[in-house]
């Protein structure tokens, strides 16, 4: 019988190799029986608690095995999962809860200063739920499900049923709450799968945060989807800690999917050559989350002997929609869409472009979302014609491998001529001494905007403006030159290490 839901993927694994070990973290290893059981009880200790199909439920819970049983109970009690960004201060996560109108919200003690007097703020929230015993109100999960059966829950859910929303980070306005089904999700890991030839014998190392909609696809969904194992860090941190060595050395995980921040400093780490020749065990490293500078995939390369293999995707399309193949990686692409995924350019008519010629790239497939949760307004100006309109400008080879250009909102128009400010960033990353850069539009009375450049210098190394404008002069036409150049310790990112160009901008215009 095929994998049509989410949280069949996890008892499919449970009735054929439940024994296999599915989860490790630190000294604890848990097998796909035991996680399939726990999240049995709370799919059930729900439905004694009054949660009912479709009841929305907002998790804020950091990389934990009690992610894993929070995720698939929710699920398998037909209800829709939020996961709430961690960073998130009580603020953003009450707008999140009201909007959505959840009526549970899981969390832990490490989130007290969100959870604390929530319910007060949110009319729909009933309660508030953790793993531990806390000192705010909440109710403890671990007492209450060892009073429930472990029998599998007898709520029908279909395909089309929405498995997860995935609120923006809200860079904006509000966060806006992409609905997934779990036909959009299983079709992606069926896809993900495909692609990069996942085995159950593949051993995935999660790191990144399982909030994200890249992290929760292709380090939670798809490895149990296929059977495969997961050894859970909690956080990117761990990856700096001298027990990821030992991690490397007795864990061997094979699948590495990371963010292009975490590849610098896999390049700068001290790992031995003898180390990375006999013993580094990864097969396949993935990047996405934001754009792979071709110096970072080079300088991997050089070191490790391995591609890293860099894909493209969003939230509204569960989230992937491309990625460079095992036998060809092409720099500054993301590669071909996936199986299933049809992708095409369009100018602002809507008329398909011609290979090699920049627009805006639109994505068709069984991955892409039913709409905006409680906005049809903007559901409709995203979807159109059957099409999710990305906001992304790219650009397609002869071969359909995609090209990401920049955001369209990104975007800078200098005296009527575009600048794509991930031109610039390119030749920026090559710098021996940036370690980050962003490129901003900002208005300006004579030329409409001008690009200006934000770089954060790598650690022990010193560059002025003077030296920047004259590298950058010898590739790049005067016009693209960024008029100003700030240089700044620190810089807003995503959870993926992404900039935040419009907090960036806002932060200096002061809007």
């Amino acid at each position: 019988m095929p994998i049509d839901l989410v949280h069949k993927a996890l008892e499919e694994q449970a009735s054929l190799r439940g024994s296999k070990k599915y989860l490790t973290f630190e000294k604890d290893k848990y097998s796909y029986r035991e996680i399939n059981s726990k999240a049995n009880k709370l799919a059930n200790l729900l439905h004694k608690r009054g949660i009912s199909k479709g009841d929305r439920i907002a998790l804020m819970l950091e990389n934990s095995p009690e992610f894993f049983i929070s995720l698939f109970g929710i699920l398998k009690a037909g209800c829709v999962c939020i996961p709430i960004n961690t960073f998130f201060i009580q603020e953003e996560v009450v707008y999140i809860i009201n909007d959505s109108g959840a009526k549970l919200f899981i969390t832990s003690s490490a989130f007290k200063e969100v959870a604390e007097g929530i319910t007060d703020r949110c009319p729909s929230l009933k309660t508030v739920m953790t793993y531990e015993d806390t000192k705010f109100s909440s109710e403890n999960i671990v007492r209450l499900i060892n009073k429930v059966t472990d029998q599998k829950p007898q709520t029908e859910v279909t395909p089309s049923d929405h498995a997860v929303f995935i609120y923006s980070s809200g860079t904006t306005g509000h966060p806006k709450g992409a609905m997934l089904t779990h036909s959009n999700l299983v079709s992606n890991a069926k896809a993900c799968l495909e692609r990069f030839r996942v085995t159950v014998n593949d051993r995935f190392l999660l790191f990144l945060p399982s909030f994200h909609a890249y992290a929760l696809m292709t380090c939670v969904i798809l490895p149990t989807y296929s059977g495969s194992s997961i050894i859970i860090l909690g956080s990117v941190a761990d990856l700096k800690k001298k027990s990821f060595r030992n991690i490397l050395l007795f864990q061997r995980p094979t699948f590495f999917l990371g963010v292009p921040q975490v590849y610098t400093a896999l390049i700068r780490s001290k790992m031995p050559r003898w180390f990375v020749k006999f013993v580094y065990p990864v097969r396949l490293h993935v990047s996405g989350g934001a754009p792979l500078p071709e110096e970072t995939l080079n300088r991997f390369r050089e070191k490790f002997k391995r591609p890293i293999v860099e894909g493209y995707g969003l939230s509204e399309a569960s989230p992937v929609v491309s990625c460079n193949t095992l036998e060809r990686q092409k720099p500054l692409s993301v590669g071909p869409a996936l199986p299933d995924v049809e992708v095409k350019v369009v100018d602002e008519n809507e008329v398909e472009q011609p290979v090699g010629t920049v627009g805006e790239l639109i994505v068709k497939g069984p991955n892409v979302m039913t709409g905006y949760w409680n906005m049809p307004g903007l559901t409709d100006m995203t979807l159109r014609n059957g099409w999710l309109f990305t906001g992304d400008l790219a650009k397609l080879d002869e071969e359909g491998y995609i090209y990401i250009v920049d955001r369209k909102k990104d975007l800078i128009i200098v005296k009527g001529i575009n600048v794509y400010p991930r031109e610039i960033e390119e030749l920026l990353h090559k710098h021996e001494s940036v370690e980050a850069a962003a490129v901003i539009g900002l208005p300006d009375k004579n030329s409409g905007e001008i690009p200006v450049a934000y770089i954060k210098p790598k650690p022990g190394f010193t560059v002025s403006e003077t030296d920047i404008k004259s590298y950058l002069r010898k590739s790049l036409a005067h016009f693209k030159i960024p008029k100003h150049i700030h240089l700044c310790e620190d810089m807003p990112m995503t959870a993926t290490g992404k900039v935040l160009k419009r907090e960036l901008k806002r932060r200096v215009l002061n809007i």
